[in-house]
């Protein structure tokens, strides 16, 4: 009886896809044992390549369109994901306002919008979808999501009444809401939010102090930025009647899941979680001899929320041995080993250049993982 391996690696940022990492893990099982029985679940958790994740792993197809840009005199264009038979809509925020499509000197919080996420999900409402999961991670902006609500028909009222374009950078102007034409389809729309970050929306662990600055916020803006949160919250809460920015997320892709849960009534949860439950990942680790994962990075932090923390959880349950590949390994992976991980290999070579590890990453791995494969035989 053939062994059976079940491959759900992440991308490994800026060298691979999921799928692409899928594909150098089956040819290093290959190389060992030609007649192996494999199971591809590339996978994400809420960042990038949740969308090409989900399309690969569903067999859904992507739909192009063009919509606003991170500031928003830009067009761009980009795409999202059906599956589920035309019934669910994947969305990334990234692809339309995220963080890589703004060089660096161009980066400003205080201007940059979710407008053009907000198209994408109108788009997808045109399409008669019945669910609508937006991934939260790589963003550039910091307007509590009003932009996205602009886009999907909110109106935002100054002191005089008058009808305002708004960004991170005013915020504080806005005085009462218009709701009257926003989408009437959201309401029979469920929208999932996935994340793979906790952060209230305000406040020293909030959207603005935590991700600001990696997003062009100098120490003053940073505190403009969450000043006006603070304010955009008030009004919002006396709408609504309802509070959302201390909710575990709020101030995911700078408070996009603030905005996602005040207007579209989304639900928010954890980016691998909500993965794993997509693509019936227990089903297919239940057959498994061995499941193999990994991503870019492995260290402290891949217990909170990323994707080879969440299979190698998942796999425990059903006491199938993990074994996780990363391109670098940090610190503090001890505590990993008793969460399920039973092997953490790093794929590079000693002393590896960056620049050359990025672009061996396919063989890197496939050579890897051959060579653990090998072990596993001799055992």
């Amino acid at each position: 009886m053939p062994l059976t391996f079940v491959l759900a690696p992440d991308s490994f940022k800026e060298s691979m896809s999921a799928a692409q990492a899928c594909q150098a893990m089956q040819r290093g099982i290959q190389n060992v044992i030609p007649d192996a029985n494999i199971i591809h679940v590339p996978m994400a958790d809420g960042g990038e390549g949740t969308v090409d994740a989900l399309i690969s792993s569903l067999k859904g197809e992507s739909i192009a369109c063009e919509v606003t840009g991170p500031l928003s005199e830009q067009r761009i264009q980009t795409y999202w994901g059906m599956v589920d038979a035309g019934q669910t809509a994947v969305i990334e925020m990234a692809k339309a306002n995220g963080i890589h499509l703004l060089a660096a000197e161009k980066r400003n919080p205080m201007l940059t919008t979710t407008y053009g996420t907000g198209e994408m999900i109108k788009r997808a409402l045109d399409l008669g979808v019945k669910k609508i999961i937006v991934g939260l991670g790589g963003s550039v902006t910091n307007d509590a999501g009003a932009g996205m609500a602009q886009a999907l028909g909110v109106r935002f009222l100054n002191h005089a009444g008058e009808s305002i374009q708004v960004c991170g950078g005013n915020l504080e102007l806005v005085k009462s809401m218009d709701l009257s034409e926003l989408d009437p389809r959201l309401a029979d729309t469920e929208i999932l939010i996935a994340s793979d970050v906790n952060n209230p929306l305000c406040g020293p662990s909030g959207a603005s102090y935590i991700f600001g600055p990696q997003k062009g916020a100098m120490p003053e803006m940073v505190k403009q930025l969450d000043q006006n949160f603070g304010y955009f919250a008030d009004v919002v809460a006396g709408q609504f009647g309802r509070d959302y920015r201390h909710v575990a997320g709020a101030g995911a892709a700078g408070g996009l899941g603030f905005g996602l849960m005040a207007f579209t009534a989304a639900s928010i949860r954890s980016g691998v979680e909500l993965m794993i439950e997509q693509v019936q990942l227990n089903e297919k680790i239940a057959q498994a001899d061995y499941v193999l994962t990994g991503e870019g990075k492995i260290d402290s932090q891949t217990s909170l929320g990323k994707t080879p923390f969440g299979v190698a959880q998942l796999a425990r349950q059903f006491n199938k041995p993990v074994i996780a590949f990363a391109g670098l390994i940090g610190e503090g992976i001890e505590d990993l080993f008793e969460s399920g991980f039973s092997q953490i290999i790093g794929i590079n070579p000693p002393d590896c250049p960056l620049e050359e590890a990025l672009k061996n990453a396919e063989m890197n791995l496939e050579k890897a993982v051959a060579e653990i494969v090998k072990n596993l035989l001799t055992e």
